[in-house]
């Protein structure tokens, strides 16, 4: 009697029938997974929204407000086991709570999953970008419904964020970027809003949260600082270039997440040659989206003008040499300890939309100043429109 794994691998069946079989099935375990996920949001948003209204009725809010959780955990535990403490059913209060403007309602999730990458839920009607599902109102927003890419441990993630704006940022970012819960929280805890709201006028900000990142400039790829707490490379005037260098190829799917979407590895050191001499950039890079080269350079010091004018010949190297027709200008950026904006500003260019310089840190920054320097540069920028 014939087996049928070899039955069905002879001439009359085709050979990777088994493979088509798996990625069927894959698949719909996926879609069940995440339609429960989904489901759950969902009904952990009304269950708050329950607990909240029945809050209202009572007199005394705060402690009729605690009876209710504890009378509902203890009901809800002994009919369907654990999952329902005291303490999740705050989660479920503080979530209706964060996101009482939502309408909680059953996002299609037929099709493909990899098409759907940018719609923040709600409505059936799969082609509507991340701003059209949210409702500027003021210098207020409203975006509709859940996602079904985002679970219960990525709201948890979010609901913890103070500032609308930075919430709603968080949740485009990533339904847009796939990230997990370790992704979000990684980003949410390096301040990447605040970091990418520096450079960003009143109307910037409120696109910032509204759309998430949009890359349709260079100036749009640059952060500052650049976090690089990942490499567990304790602050040091000893750090060596190269040390740096290696450590972020080897974290590199972390260097290419703090960098953002659209960034293809192409390679390190790779020798230039002008007339015999031989230069060697840190890491090439090229930008899906920008269709552009991305040439980076790694400075454990404070940055100085021959820096920013070997990275002018590198920028021109490729440009001259590299490129294609189909590539745009090629971008630099120069990684750095610290900068001298003055020096910076009069070695290149008023214009210059090529090459930038930016600063990195080892650890996570410290929120309190981040938000400071930001409030100080967002001034200098009102300052030089009224102008």
């Amino acid at each position: 009697m014939t087996k049928p794994d070899k039955q069905l691998k002879s001439k009359d069946q085709p050979s990777d029938l088994f493979d088509r079989v798996v990625v069927i099935l894959e698949q719909a375990r996926s879609q069940v997974v995440r339609s429960v996920n989904h489901y759950m949001v969902l009904a952990y948003w009304k269950i708050g929204k329950e607990i909240v209204e029945q809050e209202q009725q009572g007199a005394a809010r705060a402690e009729y407000g605690k009876h209710v959780i504890d009378e509902l955990s203890c009901y809800l535990n002994e009919r369907y086991g654990k999952g329902f403490s005291t303490t999740n059913l705050r989660y479920f209060r503080q979530f209706f709570l964060s996101y009482r403007n939502r309408r909680p309602q059953i996002y299609n999730l037929s099709g493909d999953l990899h098409e759907k990458r940018h719609p923040l839920g709600g409505e059936s009607d799969l082609s509507h970008s991340p701003g059209e599902m949210c409702h500027p109102m003021g210098d207020e927003f409203q975006i509709q419904g859940f996602h079904p890419d985002l679970g219960w441990s990525h709201y948890r993630a979010l609901m913890r964020i103070e500032s609308n704006q930075a919430r709603a940022f968080y949740e485009i970012e990533a339904i847009c970027n796939g990230w997990n819960k370790r992704d979000l929280e990684r980003q949410i805890h390096s301040l990447l809003f605040e970091r990418l709201a520096k450079s960003r006028d009143k109307e910037g900000l409120l696109r910032l949260a509204n759309e998430g990142q949009q890359v349709e400039s260079p100036i749009d790829l640059i952060k500052d600082p650049y976090v690089l707490e990942f490499l567990n490379i304790p602050e040091s005037h000893l750090l060596a270039e190269s040390s740096l260098e290696e450590a972020l190829i080897t974290h590199l799917q972390d260097f290419l997440l703090e960098l953002g979407s659209g960034f293809a590895f192409v390679g390190r050191q790779k020798r230039l040659t002008l007339e015999g001499d031989h230069f060697y950039p840190d890491l090439i890079f090229y930008h899906i989206k920008l269709q552009c080269y991305v040439v980076i350079d790694l400075k454990v010091t404070k940055l100085t003008h021959q820096d920013l004018g070997q990275m002018l010949m590198y920028v021109h190297y490729y440009d001259r040499d590299i490129r294609g027709i189909q590539d745009n200008p090629t971008i630099g950026l120069l990684l750095c300890t610290d900068k001298n904006e003055a020096v910076v500003r009069y070695v290149l260019d008023e214009d210059n939309q090529q090459i930038f310089a930016s600063r990195y840190k080892l650890e996570l920054p410290d929120e309190t100043q981040l938000a400071a320097e930001i409030k100080r540069e967002l001034c200098l920028i009102q300052e030089q429109e009224e102008q």
